[in-house]
């Protein structure tokens, strides 16, 4: 049975407190006893010196043979040429020189940012902690490929978008939802007689479409090789929007470098980001059988959730291991701010399903200046940190573990030393479970996915307009494409909603022909039936499944 007394003890033996960035993180409501703690030294001593080979320069990304540098953003010195330090070196001031010009010229007063993944999610979690009344530009996200999401923004926009400056975010350029952003916004642009050039900057690669295509802009900026999407905020990805808002740049990066130098001891039960790493592997059993629930008691932290969603599960979800075994590993990810929670889901993680542990993020500090008594001898802050620490006692008597970790306060540096220990505790996490978290193959399967489903639906647009007296049936349409009926079944509906298309009929019996074209015999567009099985006079269809050829002709006259 736990006791306040061995509570105590195991708090004090557990705590660990970086003075210099006002830091701590406390275990000890994992339960980890001693015996557990000691099963890690082992194994924690060689995902440290893995760590400490990747920082020198080891190739981390054997699948495209690429090195891991994020460390080196925010400590260049520690580079493994001279030349990486230099460029990285110089990719800083040149942040910094194109902030300083645009805010000299005081042409704008809003910025957009383009990008998707970790060129979005970094800069969306990072522009609600720091953001505030009077930043040198307002920030906006152009982060999917929603149509009713660009028309919006373009409306939000529309009156002041001669002061809009754009950053768009892409190694390649050649991501989908990047680049239909960027041609949304420059038909915007073009729609109300502006040159998008003189309003753009690109933060790109050397060798990509978006390289050339921005060539003539504002400024380009550099993406390489070495650093992936979700640990880029330390590069010009996450820099140059904290520097045109007038955020602490050099803050943040001190505060990345503070915590990456407490994160190298070798000493790890000292090492947050090793702490972090054993508690993940003890709550899951080391496969992930355990959700983190991340909790935190700030509004301008409630978006770190989202943002660690990425740099945890992207980098950790993994079907096989380095050794090419399938283990299917992964560490699910979610999470709301407290106190809002307590209205939420607490509920359940209190009295619920245990497959999960608590991460609450607090601060000692709650606001600029002095705060109000909302009832005598306390403060709505007072209220906050009470909530936390009532909530945690509550998940504790259930026997539900926690973790907390407490700030000085939500700035700049405070923000970069808490991007700084996530990225390390996730690279020494895969170090534990043997995964490899600097690739992300499945997400490059789901692109090529999504580029067959796109590639199907021209060709069904091209197969009715080649039939264009004919309305066909969804299996009719997938026996000649050699597709599946429920795709085709999928993109015929959306090629009707969006005009491309007209359907007859209604139902699994619908048959879907090209736009201004009538099946002779058929019923009417949108509600009737008729036509018969072929869908019109004319038409000759088979409604033989994929893997036949010639299944649909139209009909010759002999």
């Amino acid at each position: 049975m736990t006791t306040p007394e061995n509570r105590w003890s195991r708090f004090r033996h557990q705590l660990v407190v970086v003075d210099s960035l006002g830091f701590s993180l406390d275990p000890s409501r994992m339960e980890l006893s001693e015996a557990d703690l000691a099963r890690f030294d082992a194994p924690m001593a060689h995902a440290l010196e893995e760590m400490t080979a990747l920082e020198a320069g080891a190739i981390a990304n054997a699948d495209e043979k690429r090195m891991v540098g994020h460390y080196w953003l925010r400590a260049p010195e520690r580079a493994p040429s001279a030349e990486l330090r230099a460029a990285i070196e110089d990719a800083l001031h040149q942040v910094e020189a194109v902030a300083a010009r645009l805010h000299e010229k005081g042409r704008f007063s809003e910025l957009v940012l383009c990008g998707i993944g970790g060129s979005a999610l970094g800069p969306l979690m990072t522009a609600r902690a720091l953001g505030r009344a009077g930043d040198r530009l307002r920030t906006w996200f152009c982060d999917n490929t929603d149509p009713d999401g660009f028309d919006d923004l373009a409306a939000r926009l529309a009156d002041r978008l001669e002061r809009t400056l754009v950053v768009v975010i892409s190694k390649s350029g050649g991501t989908p939802e990047t680049r239909n952003g960027m041609r949304e916004l420059e038909a915007a642009f073009s729609r109300a007689g502006l040159d998008f050039a003189r309003h753009a900057i690109a933060i790109t690669g050397t060798s990509g479409a978006l390289f050339e295509a921005s060539r003539g802009w504002l400024a380009q900026l550099p993406m390489w090789d070495w650093v992936g999407g979700r640990t880029s905020q330390t590069s010009a990805v996450g820099l140059l929007p904290m520097a045109l808002s007038g955020w602490d740049v050099r803050g943040f990066l001190a505060g990345a470098a503070a915590m990456d130098q407490a994160t190298r001891t070798r000493e790890w039960r000292s090492n947050p980001a090793a702490v972090l790493a054993a508690c993940w592997h003890h709550a899951g059993g080391g496969t992930g059988a355990r959700a983190m629930v991340v909790l935190p008691y700030r509004d301008r932290l409630e978006l770190f959730p989202r943002y660690l969603q990425q740099l945890v599960m992207e980098s950790l979800g993994k079907r096989l291991d380095r050794q090419g075994r399938v283990v299917h590993q992964g560490l699910t990810v979610y999470g709301n701010k407290g106190s809002t929670d307590q209205h939420a889901y607490v509920q359940q993680l209190r009295d619920g399903r245990d497959d999960f542990f608590v991460t609450f993020l607090v601060t000692r500090h709650d606001r600029q200046g002095p705060s109000i008594e909302v009832e005598p001898g306390a403060t709505s802050g007072d209220f906050l940190h009470g909530f936390w620490m009532g909530t945690r006692e509550a998940l504790s008597a259930s026997g539900r573990g926690s973790i907390t970790l407490a700030l000085a306060d939500v700035d700049a540096r405070g923000l970069g030393a808490l991007i700084a220990l996530y990225e390390r505790a996730v690279g020494l996490y895969g170090s534990l479970i043997d995964v490899n978290a600097y690739h992300q193959p499945g997400v490059e399967a789901g692109k090529q996915a999504a580029a067959a489903v796109l590639a199907l639906e021209r060709r069904i647009l091209v197969h009715l307009g080649a039939h264009a007296g004919c309305a066909l049936p969804v299996e009719a349409l997938a026996g000649a494409l050699a597709a599946g009926p429920e795709d085709v079944w999928h993109l015929c509906e959306r090629l009707v909603a969006t005009g491309r298309a007209r359907r007859e009929g209604g139902g699994f019996e619908a048959r879907y022909g090209a736009v201004g074209a009538s099946a002779g015999g058929g019923g009417g567009g949108g509600g009737g039936g008729g036509g018969g099985a072929g869908g019109g006079a004319g038409c000759r269809v088979s409604s033989k499944m994929p893997g036949s050829r010639s299944q649909m002709a139209p009909e010759t006259k002999s």
